[in-house]
């Protein structure tokens, strides 16, 4: 609700109502209907437009100290589950991409010219369209940090295993953070996720998997 709150106005679903006290809130219906109205052609444009639009909104009215530090977010849950992962699961056919992959994790510095308020929850079903056509994002997971995070999960999850490469491109061209910068954060979630796939026993694993060997490929061509 605070995230809602202050990019009120902006790219986001509309707050109707909300009772603090009860951890209750009630939305607009975007599009009129559950899930939102029709996604048009240009679905990725639009919500990589809409995507800088919430992190411009984000630098300008952020209020220090009131949310989560990205920082804090990476040092003490995502780099210690990727080690404690490591550890204990049975790799096997996956060790060679994982341990590929690992190299992303050095590369992960943020810069604090980029520092937003994120949404960090960048599915496609939490980007809903409304009946003008216009992407209205909902349900973050909202901290404060480097805006290369939302384009790196974006890119990742938005489809999962669909239109990566493109989302990557979008994300680049608008947010203007080069490939280089954004490749090691993308690389850095899809090895999250696809320890966390392989623990749960998800069958998305190996869809993953493709995710983190295409983006490895991809951004190494790119740097050549």
């Amino acid at each position: 609700m605070s995230a809602l709150r202050l990019w009120a106005g902006g790219p986001t679903a509309d707050v109707v109502e909300a009772a603090d006290d009860l951890a209750v809130a009630a939305l607009e219906l975007v599009g009129g209907r559950p899930g939102g109205a029709q996604r048009p052609e240009r679905e990725v444009q639009m919500v990589a437009a809409a995507l800088q639009g919430l992190h411009i909104l984000g630098q300008r009215r952020r209020r220090p100290n009131s949310f989560l530090l990205l920082t804090d977010h990476l040092g003490t849950e995502v780099l210690p589950r990727i080690r404690r992962r490591m550890e204990t699961l049975d790799l096997d056919a996956w060790h060679p991409l994982v341990d590929a992959a690992l190299s992303a994790l050095a590369g992960l510095q943020e810069d604090p010219g980029r520092t937003t308020v994120l949404h960090a929850d960048l599915y496609r079903e939490n980007v809903p369209f409304d009946c003008l056509g216009h992407p209205r994002l909902l349900d973050p997971l909202p901290m404060l940090g480097d805006a290369a995070f939302d384009w790196a999960f974006w890119t990742v999850y938005y489809d999962l295993g669909h239109g990566t490469d493109g989302r990557l491109a979008a994300a680049a061209r608008i947010s203007r953070i080069p490939v280089p910068v954004l490749a090691p954060w993308c690389r850095a979630l899809a090895l999250d996720g696809l320890l966390y796939y392989l623990e749960a026993g998800d069958p998305r694993a190996p869809q993953m998997a493709e995710v983190l060997a295409g983006l490895s490929a991809s951004t190494s061509r790119r740097g050549s």
